[in-house]
């Protein structure tokens, strides 16, 4: 009896950072940003940073250049046309749609790539783009590049460092900013960053001590950009939810970013 005593304690306590309650007392079980409904306010959460605006699928369209060195922005991400990855998203299009609108700018954004040039581009690809966004077919696109290159690797890495879903919104948003790399300014070095300073759960470190170690980090990373400086999204906003110990990124949320309010009900 006192094995089966042990062994069930031992399993509940394995599973208690993945419960919480719900309003009538019964335990439920906490859920990964994978979740469609827990992506969604991830999505709105980036968006509000990005676009000003929590209606996230309005982005399809968005384009402009934000003068950060990184070409022309566009998108529900921000894929920029001196990154690469506007270029993959284009030529992901341009493969399951030949002949779409945006095709014969591919040349174009193959010379632009690394460079902040509009160079073939102007003076017509913004308005290509936005009548591009209509099509579901390009805004699948960008759902697909989205999650290949930005969310499932960042809440990959985030549940590897025993994260939840908090912490893997972190790691979106870092990544979609900073990009996938591993330099001082990239994702990747970020985190290797906040690892010198502390330990992630998956190491038997504490969960809210490398989430603000990450953020610390990010925020140096941040100010070394002017086109970034403002580093309110994590100030008013992820800071906040760490703070109030929201863990699983549950709403109601209620957060600030470069001085707007939005909140997300449920």
């Amino acid at each position: 009896m006192r094995n089966w005593l042990r062994t069930t304690l031992v399993s509940l306590l394995a599973l208690a950072p993945a419960l919480a309650l719900t309003g009538t007392g019964q335990a439920r079980t906490a859920v990964d940003l994978t979740d469609p409904h827990k992506k969604d306010i991830a999505m709105q959460l980036v968006s509000s940073a990005e676009n000003s605006s929590l209606d996230w699928k309005a982005q399809y369209k968005y384009i402009e250049d934000i003068k950060d060195e990184r070409g022309y922005t566009g998108g529900i991400i921000g894929f920029c046309s001196g990154t690469g990855d506007m270029l993959d998203l284009v030529e992901l299009h341009t493969q399951r749609k030949p002949g779409n609108i945006l095709a014969k700018y591919l040349p174009a954004l193959r010379k632009v790539n690394g460079t902040d040039s509009h160079k073939g581009l102007d003076p017509n690809y913004t308005k290509d783009w936005a009548t591009a966004a209509k099509d579901p077919a390009f805004q699948q696109a960008q759902n697909d590049e989205r999650d290949r290159v930005y969310f499932n690797p960042a809440v990959q890495q985030a549940k590897q460092d025993g994260l939840r879903a908090l912490g893997q919104f972190i790691y979106y948003d870092a990544i979609v900013m900073h990009g996938p790399g591993d330099d001082s300014l990239s994702f990747g070095g970020i985190r290797k960053s906040a690892l010198r300073k502390a330990k992630p759960p998956a190491q038997g470190g504490d969960e809210v001590a490398y989430l603000n170690a990450f953020l610390d980090a990010r925020k140096k990373a941040m100010k070394a950009e002017e086109a970034h400086e403002d580093t309110s999204r994590v100030d008013t906003e992820q800071r906040v939810f760490l703070r109030n110990g929201n863990l699983d990124l549950d709403p109601p949320l209620t957060w600030k970013v470069y001085g707007d309010s939005y909140t997300i009900k449920k």
